[in-house]
């Protein structure tokens, strides 16, 4: 089962990910994208570790080709986010590059053949904001173009505004 978590930034996606990920049956892996640039990205990654230690799932980071991550068959599976995810894809030197959106779509699939329940957090990018330089509207274009192609192939999709989950597809219990 696929589980699209999608919002904007401090809506609660994760907490509600990880909620979602504490009632699944184990084994559970936390699937960890964020790379940890200079200082400050540092300290968020160990931020983020601690706030996951004890919490009854194994942490992988894995900052490109998700597909091919280490996982059980039969798991259940948070990835962590996809906007990371895709930018590790488009600018890092070993990512995909150009390819970064088929790139992370397969992976993503890859992954949930091997999942029980794989849930996948995203930001919405598509509402607006600032006028973006040539590779922020780059990035941009190839997230909003990830999220609607794993929202079309996704069991469920899910939209979180303050804390509050909304479904968009699927409805049911998750």
């Amino acid at each position: 089962m696929l589980h699209l978590i999608i919002g904007g930034a401090g809506s609660g996606k994760s907490t509600y990910a990880e909620s979602l990920l504490f009632s699944c049956p184990g084994p559970r892996v936390y699937i960890a994208c964020m790379l940890p640039y200079g200082e400050e990205g540092g300290r968020r990654v160990a931020r983020h570790r601690a706030e996951r230690a004890g919490k009854g799932f194994t942490t992988l980071e894995r900052y490109l080709d998700v597909g091919n991550a280490p996982l059980q068959a039969g798991c259940s599976a948070l990835l962590e986010c996809l906007c990371n995810l895709v930018a590790n894809e488009m600018f890092e030197k070993e990512g995909a590059r150009e390819r970064a959106a088929d790139a992370v779509v397969s992976g993503v699939l890859a992954l949930e053949k091997r999942c029980r329940s794989l849930f996948v957090v995203t930001n919405d990018v598509g509402s607006g904001g600032n006028e973006p330089d040539a590779d922020t509207l780059r990035y941009i274009g190839t997230l909003g173009a990830v999220n609607a192609r794993l929202a079309a192939r996704a069991d469920r999709v899910t939209e979180l505004v303050s804390g509050i989950p909304i479904v968009l597809k699927g409805g049911g219990a998750p």
